[in-house]
């Protein structure tokens, strides 16, 4: 059996008093496609917040390849995407490739480089341009493009699809399929679109609860607990119990 990529044990995070996680527990494995799946608010920022040791976790623990996310080299083996990314306007493509590869410790190789911006469907190019010139779609690009040449094992993108063509988002899942056959693990939010997530689940690790009555209604799963449906390669963890399937796209109950 795999190893466990990452590890939620039991993590609470309060704001002011009110709880935004509570009692949140998963297990990772490496080569697994996750998301983390919920209405907004339902808390999956936070989590990824305090798995990269933005935020105090209120309790619980948090683990990376079996390492306390507190300590600096569980971060080590991880590259990560944030919800708002903006490179330094006055970066290149290339200057900016240069300087996350350098923090990540990897070599910067300009014809890897190339090939990973074509299959993001962004033209080479745009390495020469000042980020100030790029779209958000172009930006987005550039930032998942930092985060797949840094070599690393565990990928954590947080709404990776900002910005992209549905077509897009098509070539990045593709990427991420590709990326988790040969061992990476990657985690994200519903950003890739609720729909194209469902339509790549293999595995869905419900909370007790409503989460789970709310997932059979869904159809996501089965009496059993299994999941259901064709062409299913993927996983996912509904947080929160705030789902209305009235609002998810492309769903009939």
């Amino acid at each position: 059996m795999s190893e466990i990529a990452l590890r939620f044990a039991q993590v609470e995070k309060r704001y002011a008093g009110a709880p935004a996680v509570s009692g949140f527990s998963l297990d990772v494995r490496s080569g697994e496609f996750f998301a983390l799946v919920g209405v907004n608010g339902a808390g999956k920022t936070t989590l990824i917040k305090c798995l990269l040791d933005f935020c105090d976790a209120d309790g619980g623990a948090i683990e990376i390849f079996n390492v306390p996310h507190t300590a600096t080299p569980a971060r080590a083996r991880l590259a990560y995407l944030p919800e708002r990314f903006n490179p330094p306007h006055y970066l290149t493509g290339r200057d900016f490739l240069r300087y996350m590869l350098g923090l990540h410790r990897a070599r910067y190789d300009e014809a890897e480089s190339v090939r990973v911006l074509t299959a993001l469907d962004l033209e080479p190019a745009a390495l020469d341009r000042p980020a100030r010139a790029y779209s958000k779609g172009m930006t987005q690009k550039l930032g998942l493009a930092a985060c797949l040449l840094s070599g690393k094992d565990l990928f954590v993108l947080d709404e990776p699809s900002v910005g992209l063509h549905p077509r897009d988002i098509d070539r990045l899942i593709g990427i991420i399929r590709t990326l988790t056959d040969t061992g990476n693990t990657v985690i994200v939010d519903h950003g890739l679109g609720l729909y194209t997530v469902y339509a790549h689940l293999s595995r869905i690790d419900v909370s007790v609860g409503d989460d789970v009555e709310r997932a059979k209604v869904l159809g996501l799963v089965g009496a059993t607990g299994r999941v259901t449906g064709p062409h299913l390669h993927w996983a996912a963890k509904i947080v929160g119990a705030r789902v209305d399937p009235a609002t998810l796209p492309g769903m009939t109950l």
